[in-house]
């Protein structure tokens, strides 16, 4: 979908929710309500923010530790007794000679600068970048679960609401036979029996409607959160995209789809930047046995025998005690965890899509075994039924065993094609990519 089509989408959904009383139903197709979903979903707008986060943390990895200044040894007046102890030698004239500001006071300052050894600076960015991709990666993963749980729920209202016109389209002739019988039962031309068989089916086609009617209502409801719609929304998916195509299942090669899978999943990617981060981090807590270097220059005036010093230092441990051992030993096993956690999804990877793959088959099969104007001649058969037993051409028991076969068969044909959608988009996401569409 282009971008002035959605921004004409996201414009009508805005009137929509301002006008939600004069309009009570939101109709939609399926590219259409994907596209909302998409731009819309709040769980996909909170993780894509773990994005930046992880990118702000290789910010502050690339930063250098600030300097520390210290102001010491300063006294804010000196006692008489103090100068007269000290003599002329110790003496000290104010900061200039215009004043007297400073006289007598004797004062120091540090100022020190953390210096990172043996590229820890450089390694501990590299170990964020991975950060960074496994936050990507999180995304995919979750953009990928919540694409197939809302396509399914598509499949799964399109299929509650054809299910619902099949009940709905029959209730009407079944009612009006259902008042007919009733007017001959009250002369007496027909047995009372004949009357209440036909009553139950009217009960029972209405029983199913309201079932359905409940299912509807769950459905959207899932829905209306994967979209954030506004809950008094009455969400309607039209009837195009219920089918997928299927011959394009011809061109795809099993062999093909596993290798794949490892190159488009992101839960694969993500074990295999969990190998990569732990090799980070392993050279990282090695570069921590070596000691970081501190730095320093001071000025002490009035506190040695030189009135205005200047010295330097420099600061490191002793890396007699800790050699970071703990840290590096929990590094080097995560390494080995990682590996064998990549082959376990390796594995299972595998096994996914040549199940994704199997299951389709089958789908599609049974599909095939429907004829393709089987669905008419149904309709057709009805009508004929219909006619001959208000003709009084066949009796009640068959006209009742016909719309029994007719409603099971109908239901058959709907789920065939629910069940294809649905290995088809199994199979998009053991691929992670949408290879039917």
């Amino acid at each position: 979908m282009d971008i002035v089509k959605l921004g004409k989408l996201i414009l009508f959904l805005f009137l929509f929710s301002l006008s939600a009383k004069a309009q009570d139903t939101l109709k939609l197709s399926r590219e259409q309500s994907e596209a909302i979903f998409l731009k819309e979903n709040l769980l996909l707008i909170a993780e894509r923010l773990e994005v930046p986060k992880a990118e702000a943390m290789v910010l502050q990895a690339k930063l250098w530790p600030n300097p520390t200044i210290e102001l010491n040894e300063t006294n804010l007046w000196a006692t008489q007794a103090q100068i007269d102890y000290a003599g002329a030698e110790g003496f000290l004239p104010p900061y200039s000679s215009n004043g007297n500001f400073g006289r007598n006071q004797q004062f120091g300052v540090q100022i020190e600068q953390l210096i990172l050894t043996a590229g820890k600076r450089k390694k501990l960015v590299a170990l964020e970048q991975v950060t960074v991709d496994q936050s990507k990666q999180y995304f995919e993963d979750l953009l990928r679960n919540l694409k197939i749980e809302f396509r399914n729920q598509l499949t799964n209202l399109q299929y509650l609401q054809f299910s619902r016109n099949i009940y709905q389209s029959q209730i009407s002739s079944i009612k009006q036979l259902t008042q007919a019988y009733q007017k001959q039962v009250e002369q007496g031309n027909v047995p009372k029996g004949e009357y209440i068989r036909l009553k139950a089916l009217e009960l029972e086609i209405y029983q199913n409607i309201n079932e359905l009617n409940k299912e509807v209502n769950e459905v959207q409801k899932e829905l209306k959160l994967l979209m954030r719609l506004p809950a008094e929304t009455q969400l309607e998916i039209t009837e195009e995209g219920y089918l997928k195509d299927v011959q394009q299942f011809n061109e795809l090669v099993l062999g093909n789809l596993i290798n794949q899978s490892k190159e488009h999943r992101p839960d694969y990617k993500i074990a295999e930047l969990g190998e990569e981060y732990f090799n980070k981090l392993y050279a990282y807590e090695r570069a921590q046995r070596v000691p970081d270097i501190t730095l320093g220059a001071n000025y002490d005036r009035g506190g040695n025998y030189i009135k205005d010093f200047v010295g330097f230092g420099v600061t490191m441990d002793l890396p007699f005690f800790n050699r970071n051992q703990g840290n590096i030993k929990v590094a080097k096993i995560g390494k080995e965890q990682s590996q064998i956690l990549l082959q376990q999804m390796d594995l299972s990877i595998e096994n996914e899509v040549v199940l994704a793959y199997q299951n389709l088959i089958n789908a599609i099969q049974f599909l095939n075994q429907i004829e393709p104007d089987y669905e008419a001649e149904l309709d057709n058969l009805l009508t004929s039924y219909t006619k001959n037993f208000t003709d009084r051409n066949i009796s009640l028991l068959e006209y009742l065993d016909f719309m029994d076969a007719y409603l099971g068969n109908k239901k058959i044909i709907l789920e065939a094609g629910k069940d294809v959608n649905e290995k088809t988009e199994e199979l998009n996401y053991s691929v992670g990519m949408d290879l039917i569409k």
